[in-house]
C-alpha cells in the first residue's frame, strides 16, 4: 500500500478499463491491460489515492488490477458486466507517434454509463478521460465541487460529438489533446491561435501534446514547454498521453498547490511518467517504477532545459 503525503488529495478519474493486442517493431503483447482509466491510475497513483470509475466484462482478468489495488486505486467504481471486454488491437511502425488501429471491439463499453459511487463525488481532483462526451457531462452532474476537472477527448469525439464537446468545455477547468486534435477542433493550424479559441470557450489551462516533441501549456497570461525525455528505445506508445494526465494530475492532488509554479512542476511530472510509459508493453513499468527512478528523472528534466539566465552575445 502507498503511503502518500497528508496533503493529498483523492482523485477520480472516469475512463475505459481495456485488453490491448500491440505490436511494435520491437515485439508483441497480446490481451494485456490497457484503457484510459488503467493507465490515468498506474501513473496518478504514485502520487496520491485514485478512485476509479469503468466498465468490464464477465472476461476480464480483474486480479490483474490488484497491483493498482495495493497500490491504492479504488475500484469500487469498477463494473463487472455480462459480456465482452472493450478490446483494442493496433500496430505501430518505426514511426511511433501514430498507431494503426487494426480492430476495436467495444463490447460492454458500449452501453457504460459512469454511475460514481457516493463515496467518490467528493473527490477534490476529477479528470474525465476520452469517453463520449454527453457520459462526460453526465459524471460532472454526479460530483460535488471538485477543485479541479481536466478532461481529454479525441478526433472521432471531435468530429462527432462537436456541440458536446463545446458545452464541456465550459465547464472544465483544463482540457489535455495533442496537436491534431487541438488543430481539428479549433480549426486553427497555429497551436497558439487553437489554445487561445479553447480558452475562450471555458478552461483556464490548455495542454496540448506533441509526442517525442514535448508538451505546451497555455493559459491566458502564459505559456510553458517541457521537453520530451529522451528515450533510446521506445517499446510501447500506447497510454502515453493517459499516463502524463496521470502523473499531472497526481502531482498537484499530491501538493494540493494549484499555482501556477506547481501547475508547471506537474507538466514535467507528467512528461516524466509518460517517458515511463512506453518503455514496456502495456502498464508493467508503470507498475515497477519506484518514486526515487521518477523524482530523478524530474531532476534530470531539469538539467535538459537548464541554461545562465544571463546571456551574453
Amino acid at each position: 500500500m502507498s503511503s502518500f503525503p497528508s496533503t493529498a488529495s483523492q482523485v477520480l478519474v472516469v475512463g475505459s478499463v481495456a485488453l490491448d493486442s500491440v505490436e511494435t517493431p520491437f515485439g508483441k503483447a497480446e490481451d494485456v491491460l490497457g484503457g484510459s482509466g488503467t493507465y490515468f491510475s498506474s501513473s496518478a497513483s504514485h502520487f496520491a489515492p485514485v478512485q476509479l470509475v469503468g466498465v468490464v466484462g464477465d472476461d476480464y482478468p480483474v486480479h490483474l488490477l490488484q497491483p493498482l489495488a495495493d497500490r491504492g486505486v479504488d475500484l469500487a467504481g469498477l463494473e463487472k458486466v455480462s459480456g465482452s471486454s472493450f478490446r483494442w488491437r493496433g500496430r505501430y511502425r518505426h514511426d511511433l507517434n501514430s498507431a494503426e488501429t487494426l480492430e476495436t471491439h467495444l463490447g460492454v463499453f458500449s452501453n457504460f454509463r459512469p454511475n460514481i459511487p457516493a463515496q467518490f463525488r467528493k473527490a477534490p481532483f476529477v479528470f474525465l478521460a476520452n469517453i463520449d462526451p454527453r457520459l462526460q457531462l453526465q459524471v460532472l452532474e454526479q460530483v460535488e465541487k471538485p477543485r479541479l476537472v481536466a478532461c481529454d477527448t479525441m478526433n472521432f469525439w471531435i468530429e462527432s460529438r462537436r456541440p458536446e464537446l463545446i458545452e464541456l468545455l465550459g465547464h472544465v477547468d483544463l482540457i489535455t489533446l495533442n496537436d491534431g486534435e487541438a488543430r481539428q477542433l479549433t480549426e486553427h493550424t497555429n497551436l497558439v491561435q487553437a489554445a487561445r479559441w479553447i480558452l475562450d470557450k471555458g478552461p483556464k489551462h490548455v495542454l496540448i501534446k506533441k509526442g517525442e516533441h514535448g508538451a505546451f501549456m497555455f493559459t491566458r497570461e502564459s505559456v510553458f514547454f517541457a521537453p520530451a525525455y529522451p528515450l533510446e528505445s521506445v517499446f510501447d506508445p500506447t497510454g502515453a498521453g493517459d499516463s502524463f494526465a496521470g502523473g499531472f494530475i497526481g502531482s498537484l492532488a499530491a501538493s494540493g498547490d494549484l499555482s501556477d509554479a506547481s501547475m508547471r512542476r506537474a507538466v514535467v511530472v507528467g512528461s516524466a511518467m509518460g517517458s515511463f510509459a512506453v518503455e514496456k508493453f502495456s502498464n508493467r513499468r508503470l507498475l515497477d517504477v519506484t518514486r526515487a527512478e521518477i523524482d530523478a528523472r524530474v531532476q534530470e528534466f531539469r538539467r535538459l532545459v537548464a541554461f545562465d539566465e544571463v546571456l551574453t552575445a
